[in-house]
């Protein structure tokens, strides 16, 4: 009985693994799509976006990206898009405004260094974005792919 308890405990950890490495891929490639868009947009001529310009709409080209990758290959979901596209644009939404909030919060109420509010977003988004995708964003898994979630 402890030998399988063992083996499960072991399965799981490893799907949970493979979720967190899947997950990071796909965060990894929408920021460089972001970062590539923003710096072409403002580089652009032709265009002719600010910069601020430029960081929204490369922002809002990775999120679409992010929403397709994560819902087919990090979590390999089989709900609706009518329901997982508006969680996953309320979940955006508040990373985004969490972003905003921090370092307001952080620096200029609470006297903290920039970096202290830099390194709180870059923590907690993430955290939180796997949390809320896995849960509640993506929750309906493709058969065969419950397995993938963590406990």
């Amino acid at each position: 009985m402890r030998a399988v308890r063992m083996s499960e405990d072991h399965s799981t950890a490893g799907a949970g693994l493979k979720l967190l490495a899947r997950f990071g891929l796909v965060g990894i490639a929408a920021t460089i799509l972001y970062a590539v868009l923003a710096i072409a947009l403002v580089k652009s001529e032709w265009i002719g976006f600010s910069p601020v310009q430029a960081s929204l709409a490369a922002y809002a080209a990775a999120a679409v990206f992010s929403y397709f990758a994560h819902k087919s290959v990090t979590f390999m979901s089989s709900g609706s898009h009518r329901s997982e596209a508006a969680r996953f644009l309320l979940l955006t939404a508040t990373g985004f405004a969490v972003a905003y909030a921090a370092p307001a919060l952080l620096t200029a109420k609470l006297g903290l260094p920039p970096i202290i509010a830099i390194l709180v977003t870059c923590l907690l988004i993430p955290a939180v974005n796997l949390l809320m995708l896995d849960r509640w964003v993506f929750a309906q898994r493709r058969p065969g792919q419950q397995g993938d979630r963590s406990t």
